[in-house]
């Protein structure tokens, strides 16, 4: 799995596009199909399908945000997700807009721990936090 996040508009889906040669089998976690995640070569706007989830009563309890990490993980291991970073400034005030923010933070925790890389992408220029093992310096 690969992981790339950075501020809104700063270019990380063309860039995660572009760096990982991927053009079709992404989807929009805005706007997709909940089940759409487990099948699917990307996912932008990760966020968003999180934001959605909790909507829907799933992912409110970190053990859930946990086991939904492992499944990912089981069903869809080569998965590029391109997501905002959040956390970032004041606290939000309403309830969900902080469960939210601390829920996206834990579940995109789990996935750079397990992930071949991790990548900010911030003004279109991708900067690899963790590199897949062949890509590592000596």
């Amino acid at each position: 799995m690969i992981l790339v996040m950075g501020g809104a508009f700063q270019g990380k889906l063309r860039w995660a596009k572009e760096e990982y040669h991927l053009r079709e089998g992404w989807i929009d976690g805005e706007t997709c199909g909940m089940e759409e995640i487990w099948s699917c070569s990307g996912i932008s706007r990760f966020h968003e399908y999180i934001k959605r989830a909790l909507k829907l009563g799933v992912l409110t309890e970190e053990e859930e945000g946990d086991a939904f990490v492992r499944e990912l993980y089981e069903r869809n291991p080569r998965l590029v997700v391109v997501t905002n970073e959040l956390g970032y400034g004041i606290v939000p005030i309403e309830p969900f807009d902080r469960l939210y923010r601390e829920r996206t933070g834990r579940i995109c925790t789990g996935i750079a721990a397990g992930a071949r890389e991790v990548v900010r992408v911030v003004c279109g220029i991708g900067i690899k936090l963790k590199k897949a093992e062949e890509e590592k310096d000596d």
